[in-house]
């Protein structure tokens, strides 16, 4: 609890171990969160997605440079990608926003997905919540850039901006449905190179073809992150999106499904947590079954609900 006052008072060290302390789960992470939440929900988050190579690093950079120019505070979370074999990370998107890096108004943190699907960290949303109390008027993150399945951003983000380039191959198969469902703004980045008009009016037609009505028609904004052409017109639709939210009152509403969500997953950490402990207590038991299973005397599906009905006695025995 002294890291969050540490934090609530402006301390940029604190916030930086907090922030490792709720990623590694150390103990009392779920104390300080309970006192970080009152202050929460005063930041704009912006979600950064795409396909690798699209150029989201330094698109994030420079959105960063012109918010900064107009006084606000950011907070930017990037994420990169765990390896299955080493655990390990390169957490380099950082390299790209060198440009922001030694501004003390912003502040950087790199984060493993861990092995997370839906191109976040787990820790993500705690992360954006520590970032909001520290008092961050903007909060961009920035997503491991996976493909057509990444998709948890729109859970976490208040606007989901979708990052393309042209020249990337099939340009459609980066804008296939899933992933082209989230955005509210598409940015069509690199778009020095040929073929930036013709992705633009593909992804005009999928908008056109799509089968749910909007309110609000997502903007395609070509951008050259490298030169900062397009960014000031992004950062405009930016805020028109934010005041449709706050006029239509959707923004209450996208929120409170963040909020839910946040803690159904919460739920099942805790129940597969809760697992996991129950298969080491029993593990002689477990392995001796898994051996039948394996020799074919017995098949994972029995074995399967003979789990939940034993997990199951057990929780309402606690009750």
């Amino acid at each position: 609890m002294e890291l969050v006052e540490e934090v609530l008072k402006g301390s940029v060290r604190a916030l930086a171990k907090l922030i490792t302390l709720v990623e590694n789960e150390q103990p009392g992470a779920i104390e300080a969160m309970e006192g970080i939440y009152p202050h929460t929900g005063n930041s704009y988050i912006i979600g950064i997605t795409g396909p690798p190579g699209a150029g989201k690093s330094t698109l994030t950079d420079r959105i960063t440079k012109e918010l900064r120019r107009q006084d606000q505070t950011v907070g930017i979370i990037a994420i990169d990608p765990t390896s299955p074999f080493t655990g390990g990370a390169l957490l380099g998107d950082r390299v790209r926003m060198q440009g922001v890096s030694n501004d003390e108004e912003v502040f950087i943190r790199s984060m493993a997905t861990r092995g997370s699907l839906g191109g976040l960290s787990r820790a993500t949303s705690d992360t954006v919540k520590i970032l909001d109390a520290y008092g961050k008027d903007y909060i961009i993150i920035e997503t491991v850039g996976v493909g057509q399945d990444e998709v948890d951003i729109v859970r976490t983000a208040d606007v989901s901006i979708l990052v393309v380039m042209p020249g990337g191959g099939d340009d459609i198969q980066a804008i296939k449905a899933g992933i082209m469902e989230i955005g509210d703004i598409f940015v069509v980045n690199k778009a020095d190179r040929d073929g930036a008009d013709r992705l633009v009016t593909e992804i005009k037609m999928m908008l056109e073809l799509g089968s749910t009505s909007r309110d609000w028609v997502p903007p395609i904004i070509k951008t050259v992150a490298t030169e900062d052409q397009g960014v000031d017109t992004l950062i405009e639709k930016i805020s028109e999106h934010r005041g449709f939210l706050n006029e239509s009152g959707k923004l209450d509403l996208r929120r409170k499904e963040r909020t839910r969500t946040e803690i159904t997953k919460m739920v099942e950490h805790e129940i597969f947590r809760y697992l996991d402990a129950l298969i080491a207590k029993y593990s002689d038991i477990f392995d001796k079954r898994l051996e039948d299973v394996v020799s074919k005397k017995g098949n994972p599906y029995l074995l399967g609900k003979e789990a939940v009905e034993l997990i199951a006695k057990k929780i309402l025995k606690n009750v």
